[in-house]
């Protein structure tokens, strides 16, 4: 059957062809804006229907189309950041970002386990390692953009101007204000391979319940966050202290939600990093991204939220 946008002899329209092309930048961008991929999903959505709503002669009158379709989506984020803050004092819980997998590991649990279509997948730089995107938590929603939008994506501070709607002057004062804040919560680069170790040390170290183990991987002053969304069982509040982490993460490798399972922990590639995937049959459960310094772990973040997992589910299920 052919599509409204196909011409009549079936083949695709190269003007469609172009803009649907922007869709995977359209996804990266949203997703760091968002922290979340299903509502950056909904966001390049509502772009390009505003953009069919158009009259082909409107359509045409836009010299950019990719651009036009950025400062909309960009709008759109902005919109929704503005209204996240009060829906965050609602959510259930601590909210951590959408984990993603590894491109290679990529499955929609929308889709029965289907390989995502690649203009869906958003390129795993370091802008999207999970302490980059809590770090984007903590700004306003007009540093988040302008800062996203200029270092992350190159665009001028005249082209965020137009998407923030403040002078590109004060979008220049926002990314400095931004980038502060992310020297300030930056940890000393520690190499990827040794990231990859302290990762396969701390996996070992909790299959076997070894606490002085998990202790010594463990800064002394470290983090931990659950994020259940009030769906499924997590830690209620922040786990502070290498002793106190540990000794929560073999009770709950015993006991989950009430009941006792044997868990499968799997390492694997969360946000670009080193991570941990916690299956129980065949299930993914939880998704743990760390934040390491040296050879230390200082901050742990678990998403055990179902609808935050969907990206993880069916690729779990693909294993067993």
């Amino acid at each position: 059957m052919r599509t409204q946008f196909e011409p009549g002899d079936g083949r695709i329209d190269p003007s469609l062809s172009a803009i649907m092309g922007e869709r995977r930048q359209l996804i990266n961008l949203a997703y760091r804006l968002l922290g979340s991929l299903a509502d950056a999903e909904d966001v390049v959505q509502e772009a390009y229907v505003r953009w069919y709503a158009m009259s082909p002669r409107q359509q045409e009158a836009i010299e950019s189309p990719g651009g036009w379709l950025t400062r909309v989506a960009g709008r759109i984020c902005l919109d929704q950041l503005r209204s996240a803050r009060a829906r965050r004092e609602s959510y259930v819980g601590e909210w951590i970002p959408e984990p993603l997998p590894d491109r290679t590991e990529w499955a929609d649990g929308r889709q029965g386990g289907a390989t995502a279509d690649p203009a869906d997948r958003v390129t795993l730089d370091e802008s999207v390692s999970m302490a980059f995107l809590v770090v984007l938590e903590s700004m306003t929603p007009a540093e988040r953009v302008a800062f996203v939008l200029h270092d992350v994506f190159r665009y001028s501070f005249a082209e965020v101007a137009e998407i923030v709607g403040r002078s590109p002057a004060a979008c220049r004062q926002l990314a400095s204000s931004a980038r502060r804040r992310i020297r300030a919560a930056h940890e000393p680069a520690t190499p990827a391979a040794r990231r990859a170790t302290v990762v396969k040390d701390f996996r070992h170290a909790w299959e076997t319940k070894d606490i002085a183990a998990l202790i010594g991987l463990l800064d002394p002053d470290a983090t931990a966050l659950a994020d259940g969304g009030g769906l499924v069982n997590a830690a209620p509040r922040p786990l502070v202290g290498s002793e106190e982490i540990a000794r929560y993460l073999v009770a709950v490798s015993v006991v989950i939600d009430g009941q006792a399972f044997d868990q499968k922990i799997l390492e694997r590639t969360v946000n670009g990093q080193p991570g941990l995937v916690v299956q129980h049959d065949g299930v993914t459960t939880s998704v743990l991204a760390f934040d390491i310094a040296g050879d230390r772990i200082t901050r742990l973040w678990a998403i055990r939220n179902p609808e935050k997992l969907r990206s993880w589910t069916s690729y779990g299920k693909a294993l067993n």
